[in-house]
């Protein structure tokens, strides 16, 4: 069964954008968090992007085949072992031009946006948001919403982490980070803050799978309140009737309980005729009020309490 988070990529490789802008911010956010830099010969740079998401890899082959400046290949790794995906590496060929294409998309030291200054690539707000869903695809997670809300980009890159948090937070998003052995967490927590995030990536399926979901956790999660409070209210009730009853049971045996005044008598013998009812329904099957049948009952445990101390 497909992870969430990978529904959501499959949802975001699929998306195309008609502004040149958005397409390499998008690709400049994936291959600077997935992708790691080669050497060719005579000083040339390639990259090496790897994922076990298919759609994502065919995404970054697209974006880097319309920008037709790079030379590409694509290999698949297949794994025979249970459970284990296939590995889909896409590779820039180390060629002359291809540091002034790295450039372009700010991948090489000196060009790459920062949180202090996002440059040209970074300048627009499609363009920011483009960026985070590209990232997400290459190195991003989101939890089922049946389970715990959580959304996290992970990196081992410090200024990069540091960019992701900057761009969440002119967006207004409550983002964190964090440390986890050698990687850094860009992080968000609150519900509404992680499908505004999805919404921004325009992933409208996987909005629509959260919203559906979180209102069936949350009704569920209510329901559980309310029985869990009905539970509660009922062990109170059959607790107080159990030690009403004792106290009773204790003044019949000492002979007391026939002597008591006529409103005592009656409410003592109404109980252990209803052993379970609750106070309500005393005070309907007496014909007094609730509150009367229950200062009742504390009189007839007092007095019990009272004959035990005096022996």
């Amino acid at each position: 069964m497909p992870s969430f988070a990978g529904d959501v990529k499959n949802e975001l490789a699929r998306l195309n954008y008609k502004k040149d802008c958005d397409r390499r911010a998008e690709l400049s956010g994936l291959l600077r968090m997935g992708a790691v830099m080669t050497l060719g010969m005579r000083h040339t740079v390639g990259l090496t992007f790897t994922t076990e998401n298919a759609a994502v890899a065919r995404k970054v082959l697209v974006l880097l085949k319309e920008a037709g400046k790079v030379n590409t290949e694509i290999t698949v790794r297949r794994f025979r072992r249970l459970k284990q995906h296939n590995s889909y590496t896409v590779r820039v060929l180390p060629e002359s031009g291809g540091e002034t294409f790295l450039s372009e998309i700010g991948l090489l030291p000196g060009t790459m946006p920062t949180a202090s200054n996002g440059g040209t690539l970074l300048r627009r707000p499609c363009c920011r948001i483009a960026y985070l869903r590209g990232a997400f695809q290459a190195g991003g997670s989101v939890n089922r919403p049946e389970a715990s809300y959580h959304l996290e980009f992970v990196t081992a890159n410090y200024q990069f982490a540091d960019l992701l948090l900057s761009l969440m937070r002119r967006m207004d998003m409550p983002a964190g980070i964090t440390d986890r052995k050698d990687a850094y967490i860009v992080y968000l927590k609150e519900s509404d803050a992680i499908v505004d995030l999805l919404a921004y990536m325009e992933a409208e399926e996987a909005v629509e799978a959260f919203e559906i979901s979180r209102n069936v956790k949350e009704v569920r999660n209510q329901v559980n309140r309310i029985v869990n409070c009905e539970t509660a209210n009922l062990n109170k009730t059959a607790d107080a009737a159990a030690r009403q009853t004792a106290a009773i049971q204790r003044l019949e045996e000492k002979g007391v309980l026939k002597d008591l005044p006529l409103q005592l008598r009656k409410t003592a013998e109404a109980r252990l005729e209803h052993p379970d009812a609750a106070l309500a329904e005393l005070a309907e099957l007496l014909g007094v009020g609730k509150s009367g049948v229950n200062h009742r009952m504390r009189k007839l445990i007092q007095l019990a309490e009272m004959g035990e101390e005096e022996h």
